[in-house]
Parts: structure tokens; C-alpha cells; sequence
């Protein structure tokens, strides 16, 4: 059976509210725990800033992790040449490729593409 109840409508704009706040406040809890396990890591803002104003991500992910174009194909498996143009856009790289190259950077395919 369901029962009814009839509060005035700013406790229950209230009562939203502190739900939202304590919603907010789990989502922080876990990442903070995420971040912690190393499950989640902070990106400095320079990095972030380049991927926005259109530098591709492959480049900024491999600066991040402090690797070269070489060092990137030998954790990869993919080629040198391959990767410098995925870098430079004259190829998008296939998902094959993405995956490896997401793997080796320890991102998602979706952040670099």
C-alpha cells in the first residue's frame, strides 16, 4: 500500500538538497579512495589545457609518462613511424592499434580518442 505524505515544499526543496550534497559527498569519498588504490590519478593542467586547445592525445599522454616515440613502441608493440603519425593526425590508427597504445599509456581508449 502506498502512503502519502504532505510536507510544505521548502523542506522538501530542503531534503533534496541534502540528498544531492551527501550523493556529491560519496562520489568523493570513492574517488578519493580510487586515488589512493592508484586507481584514479590527477592530471596536471597543462596537460589537460594542451588536449583541449586540439594537441593530439597520443603526444600528451606519452609527455605525461615521460616516454619518447620509441619507448612508447617498445611498450606497445606499436610502430615508431605508426605513432608519429598518429601524433601528427595523418592517421587515426586503428582500434587494434588504440588499444595497444592505451594500454602502454595506462589510459582508456576513449582519452585518446
Amino acid at each position: 500500500m502506498n502512503e502519502m505524505i504532505t510536507i510544505p515544499r521548502e523542506e522538501y526543496d530542503r531534503l533534496r538538497a541534502a540528498a544531492e550534497d551527501l550523493a556529491d559527498i560519496a562520489i568523493y569519498e570513492r574517488f578519493k579512495a580510487d586515488l589512493a588504490a592508484g586507481r584514479e590519478e590527477l592530471i596536471p593542467s597543462e596537460f589537460v589545457d594542451r588536449i583541449i586547445d586540439g594537441e593530439n592525445p597520443v603526444r600528451v599522454y606519452r609527455d605525461l609518462r615521460g616516454l619518447n616515440q620509441t619507448a612508447l613502441a617498445a611498450a606497445s608493440g606499436v610502430n615508431r613511424v605508426q605513432i608519429a603519425d598518429i601524433e601528427a593526425k595523418r592517421s587515426k590508427g586503428s582500434i587494434e592499434t588504440m588499444r595497444k597504445l592505451a594500454g602502454a599509456l595506462r589510459v582508456t581508449i576513449d582519452d585518446l580518442v
